[in-house]
């Protein structure tokens, strides 16, 4: 059985399948929102508060339009220093309990494997235990403007471009690629956009 990776931050997902599949990757606390219950309750919103101010929290949701909506949610109740955020790649299929495809079409977290899960916890910049922090390249801006990949014709396809080429979802705004980026260490320099100059 493979390692578990052993993460300081809580990670909060949408449901107890999400849950259920994240807890056998990982050792941490896991929350789930009940989906769009986080909208409603507000012992929900109290609870990720707490571990935000103690040990931060990560978000991973999935990767389809309500994933997006409940992320959003919750980056409007916690400080955005205490909060981390994970992606999955967009992964086209069905979860292997459900009967057909989500309307998207994508797998969300609970389709995920463990490796993915972990590669996309270590990305959005988890504490792991035993390992050093990562830290941030510095992209501001003016590297994704002079790279084609906001601001200009065609930077929306530039962007689903390369979320698709670094395995994460394609329908990331400008803001949100730009904390993925500085989250993996990536800097202006990298190969990885090559073909952006």
């Amino acid at each position: 059985m493979p390692e578990k990776l052993k993460i300081r931050e809580a990670i909060v997902v949408e449901g107890r399948y999400d849950k259920n599949t994240l807890s056998q990757a990982v050792d941490a606390v896991i929350l789930e929102t009940g989906g769009f219950g986080i909208f409603s309750s507000e012992e929900t919103v109290k609870l990720l508060k707490f571990y935000a101010d103690r040990v931060g929290l990560i978000i991973l949701t999935d990767s389809d339009g309500a994933g997006f909506t409940i992320r959003n949610r919750i980056k409007g109740c916690i400080a955005a220093d205490r909060l981390k955020h994970a992606y999955i790649p967009d992964v086209y299929g069905r979860e292997k309990r459900k009967r057909t495809a989500s309307k998207e079409g994508k797998l969300g977290v609970e389709g995920m494997d463990g490796e993915t899960l972990k590669q996309c916890l270590i990305r959005a910049g988890a504490t792991v235990e035993g390992e050093e922090a990562g830290k941030k390249s510095g992209l501001g801006r003016w590297d994704m403007y002079s790279l084609g990949l906001n601001g200009k014709p065609g930077s929306s396809a530039k962007r689903a471009e390369l979320c698709r080429r670094i395995g994460l979802p394609e329908r990331l705004g400008a803001d949100a690629l730009l904390d993925a980026l500085n989250t993996m260490g990536l800097t202006a320099a990298d190969d990885i956009f090559d073909a952006y100059r």
